[in-house]
C-alpha cells in the first residue's frame, strides 16, 4: 500500500472547485444581509435545528478527525472511539446543564457569562485562553494536516523530495548472527526504503489558499455563511469518509479483522479492538479516557465558545438541544468510517509480504488509501475527496475565526476600549480581527509546522489544548452548579488551572525513557525500538549504544527495574495528559472552595447559577444527583461482571443500553404528566421529546462502551 502518483483528470478538477465555488457561494448568499451584530455574529438567532447539527459536527470534525483519527486508528487501535463516544456525555451535559443557563442570559460569548457570575477578570482569561486555543492550537495544525494531506493525495511535483529513514528491523539483526550476545544495540538497525516527501513550495501555496479562502465568506457572511457551509462541507465528510470505510472494509471484511486481532494478542501483541487499553499505555490509558477525558468533553462541548455558538444562535431552546441531541449522533459514526478504518489498514497491511508498518506514519493512512482504492476508479472520486478534505477544514477554521472575533469584539472593543460601539463598528472590529487571524495562522503554519512530521497531531492537539484549560472549567462548572463561587476564587482558579498543569508534570515525570521502561516491566523487546529512542546516557551511566545484549540486559535490571516506583509501574514513568488533568481539576476545585469560603460572595450574582435561573429546583437537583450515582454503580457491576467473564461484552452492552434509555424515558415521562394541558398523546410525546432522543443516543454510546469492551 505504498503511496504512488496520483494522476488527476479533468473531472476531479471539476468537481473539486465546484463543490469549493459553490460552498463559498452558497456561505456568501446566506450571509449577504448582516446589519446587526446579532446576526453577524449569532446567525440573527433564527438558525434550526439541523443547521445547529450540521455546523456543529462540520465545525468539529476537520481534517484532525478525518486525517489524524484514521491514523490513531491505524497506530493504536479502537481506542481512540473514546474520543467521540465520550463526546456524548459532554453535549448532552451542554444540553441539559449549560445551555439552560446561557440562553436565559442572552449571551453573545461565554466569557460574558464569566464576567457576569464573577468580574472583568475571569472574563477577560478566558476571552484571552480562548484565542490562543483557537488561532494557535486548532487553527494551524488544521492548516497544517489539511495543506499535507492535499499534497498527498496530488502526488506528482506536491511529493517529489526524498528522504531515507532509518526504522526498526523485523528481526534484530542478531538473530542471524553466530554470537548474538556481541551484537550491540545501535547493530539493530538498517536502513528503510526512501519515502517521498512533502515539497514545501506547494505546501505553501495550499496553506495560504486555504486561509484566505475560509477567511473570504467568514468575513463577508459571519456565522450565518458559516452554519451554511459547515451543512455542505459536513454532508461531503460523511459522504468521503463513509465511501473510504466500504472499500477498504470490502477488501478486508470486519471479521477478518477481529480475526486477525484476536491472533495478534494471541501472541502477545496489544489488542487494537478493545477500547480499553491499560493503566500504564502512554497515550489512551483506561484509567485516564474514563476520567479525564470525561472532563475534557465537559469543557470542549459546555464551554468551548466556537460549539456553543452555535446553539446560542438557535431559534429556540428546543431548537438547540435538538441540534446538538442530532450532532452526537453523527458523532457516533465516526469510531466506524473513519478509526475503524484506520485499524482495517493496519491489519490489511499486515497481511502484506514485505510491507513494514513500523515505518509508515499514521497521518499518511488517509491519502494510502485513496491512492489505493480510488485512484483506480477514477471517475472524479479523487476529486471529490479532495473537496471532502478541504471542506473539513474549512468548516474548522471559519467557526475558529467567527468564534474567536465574536470574543475579541464583544468581550475585549465593546468592553474596554469602546463601550459605546455601534453595530456597524463592532462588525467591522469583527471582521478586520479575522483578517489578523487568518494572516498569523497561516504564517505560524508554514514557519513552525513540519509539513513531513512522523507525529500524530490529534493527540498533541489535545495535550496542548488541556494545559490551558482546566481552571476554567471549574470556574464555569462550579459557578453554574454553586451560589457560594467568588469572583476572586474564579481567577485565581483559572491561573492555578495553567501553573498546575506544569507543575503536575515536573512533579511526577521521570527521565526515564519510555523505550528502557518498557524493557524493564518486560512489556517490550529490545528489538522493537529504534536506538534513537535511548539517550546517549542514562543518568551516569556509559553509552547504552555500545553495550552487547548481555550488558544491555544486566543494565536493565540494575539500574532501570529497581528505579521505577508503584505508582509508576503503575501509569507509566511520565503522566499522560488525561491523568493530569484529573490531578489538576481536583486541585483547582480545592483552590476555588477555599477561595470562595474565605471571601463573601455577591448576593446579585449568585443567583446566575443553574436552580436560580430555572434549571431545576434544589431539591430536584439532588434527585438527579442520586439517579446518576445510580446509574455509574449499574455500569461499575456490569463492567466487574464482563471483566471476569460472568456477561459477554454483547450482553453487558444490550442491558446498559436499557438502562440508559429507561432512565430518560421515565425523566420524560414525568415531564408529560407535569404537562399542564396535554395537546397529544404520551406515545406523541414521547416520539417528539428530546429528552427520549437524549436517551435513545446516550444509550447507543453506552452500548458502544461495553460492546468493544
Amino acid at each position: 500500500m505504498d503511496a504512488t502518483t496520483i494522476q488527476l483528470g479533468t473531472l476531479d478538477y471539476v468537481i473539486f472547485f465546484g463543490t469549493l465555488i459553490g460552498a463559498m457561494l452558497v456561505g456568501m448568499w446566506a450571509g449577504r444581509k448582516e446589519d446587526t451584530s446579532e446576526d453577524y455574529f449569532l446567525a440573527g438567532k433564527g438558525l434550526r435545528w439541523f443547521g445547529v447539527a450540521g455546523s456543529i459536527f462540520g465545525s468539529n470534525v476537520s481534517a484532525n478527525h478525518m486525517v489524524g483519527m484514521m491514523g490513531v486508528g491505524f497506530s493504536i487501535g479502537f481506542a481512540q472511539s473514546h474520543f467521540e463516544i465520550g463526546a456524548i456525555g459532554g453535549l448532552l451535559f451542554l444540553c441539559f446543564g449549560f445551555l439552560p443557563v446561557y440562553r436565559k442570559l442572552n449571551l453573545y460569548t461565554l466569557s460574558e457569562y464569566l464576567g457576569k457570575r464573577y468580574d472583568d477578570r475571569s472574563r477577560v482569561c478566558y476571552a484571552v485562553i480562548m484565542i490562543v486555543i483557537m488561532a494557535g492550537v486548532q487553527m494551524i495544525p488544521a492548516l497544517y494536516i489539511g495543506s499535507r494531506t492535499i499534497c498527498e493525495l496530488m502526488g506528482g511535483d506536491a511529493m517529489m523530495s526524498e528522504a531515507s529513514a532509518t526504522v526498526v528491523s523485523d528481526e534484530a539483526e542478531a538473530a542471524s548472527t553466530p554470537n548474538p550476545d556481541a551484537v550491540t544495540v545501535a547493530d539493530q538497525l538498517k536502513p528503510a526504503p526512501s519515502m517521498k516527501q512533502v515539497s514545501m513550495p506547494h505546501y505553501t501555496t495550499f496553506v495560504i489558499a486555504l486561509g484566505l479562502i475560509a477567511g473570504s465568506y467568514t468575513i463577508l457572511g459571519g456565522l450565518k455563511a458559516v452554519v451554511y457551509t459547515d451543512i455542505i462541507q459536513s454532508v461531503l465528510m460523511l459522504i468521503v469518509g463513509i465511501g473510504i470505510a466500504i472499500l477498504v472494509f470490502s477488501q478486508f471484511s470486519w471479521g477478518e479483522m477481529v480475526a486477525a486481532n484476536d491472533a495478534a494478542v494471541a501472541e502477545g501483541a496489544t489488542d487494537r479492538m478493545s477500547i480499553y487499553l491499560p493503566t500504564y499505555h502512554p497515550q489512551l490509558p483506561w484509567t485516564g479516557v474514563l476520567t479525564g477525558l470525561m472532563f475534557m468533553h465537559c469543557f470542549y462541548w459546555g464551554t468551548n465558545q466556537f460549539i456553543v455558538q452555535r446553539a446560542l444562535g438557535a431559534v429556540s431552546d428546543k431548537e438547540a438541544r435538538v441540534g446538538i441531541i442530532a450532532a452526537g449522533f453523527l458523532k457516533l459514526l465516526i469510531p466506524f468510517f473513519s478509526i475503524g478504518t484506520g485499524v482495517c489498514a493496519y491489519f490489511l497491511l499486515t497481511q502484506e509480504p514485505g510491507t513494514d508498518v513500523s515505518g509508515i506514519a499514521p497521518d499518511t493512512i488517509f491519502p494510502r488509501l485513496v491512492t489505493r482504492f480510488l485512484s483506480p476508479i477514477g471517475l472524479g472520486l479523487i476529486g471529490l475527496v479532495a473537496a471532502g478534505v478541504i471542506g473539513a477544514i474549512l468548516s474548522s477554521i471559519d467557526s475558529m475565526m467567527n468564534s474567536a472575533a465574536t470574543i475579541f469584539s464583544v468581550d475585549v472593543w465593546k468592553r474596554f476600549v469602546n463601550p459605546e460601539a455601534s453595530d456597524k463598528e463592532l462588525i467591522l472590529v469583527g471582521r478586520v480581527s479575522i483578517v489578523g487571524l487568518m494572516v498569523t495562522a497561516i504564517l505560524m503554519a508554514l514557519f513552525i509546522m513540519d509539513p513531513n512530521s512522523t507525529e500524530n497531531f490529534f493527540l498533541q492537539i489535545a495535550d496542548y489544548q488541556n494545559y490551558l484549560t482546566p481552571g476554567l472549567l471549574v470556574a464555569f462548572i462550579l459557578g453554574i452548579f454553586w451560589k457560594r463561587g467568588t469572583g476572586t476564587a474564579a481567577f485565581v482558579t483559572i491561573i492555578a488551572g495553567v501553573v498546575l498543569s506544569g507543575v503536575v508534570v515536573e512533579m511526577y515525570n521521570s527521565d526515564m525513557p519510555r523505550p528502557l521502561y518498557d524493557i524493564a516491566m518486560e512489556r517490550a523487546e529490545i528489538s522493537n525500538f529504534h536506538t534513537g529512542n535511548f539517550p546517549g546516557s542514562y543518568g551516569d551511566t556509559d553509552n547504552i549504544h555500545g553495550m552487547t545484549q548481555e550488558e544491555f540486559s544486566a543494565y536493565i535490571q540494575k539500574e532501570i527495574r529497581p528505579a521505577i516506583t508503584p505508582v509508576q509501574e503503575m501509569f507509566g514513568p511520565t503522566i499522560n495528559f488525561f491523568h493530569r488533568v484529573v490531578f489538576v481539576i481536583g486541585i483547582s476545585a480545592v483552590v476555588y472552595i477555599i477561595v470562595s469560603l474565605l471571601g463573601t460572595p455577591d448576593p446579585e450574582k449568585s443567583q446566575l447559577t443553574w436552580t436560580a435561573l430555572g434549571g431545576h429546583n434544589p431539591a430536584r437537583l439532588k434527585q438527579l444527583g442520586l439517579l446518576f450515582a445510580g446509574c455509574l454503580v449499574v455500569y461499575v457491576l456490569l463492567a466487574v461482571l464482563t471483566h471476569y467473564e460472568f456477561l459477554t461484552p454483547v450482553i453487558a452492552a444490550l442491558l446498559s443500553f436499557l438502562v440508559t434509555v429507561a432512565v430518560y424515558f421515565n425523566e420524560a415521562n414525568k415531564k408529560y404528566q407535569q404537562e399542564e394541558t396535554q395537546t397529544m398523546t404520551r406515545f406523541q410525546y414521547f416520539i417528539s421529546s428530546d429528552l427520549v432522543h437524549a436517551g435513545v443516543l446516550a444509550g447507543l454510546a453506552m452500548f458502544m462502551m461495553f460492546y468493544f469492551f
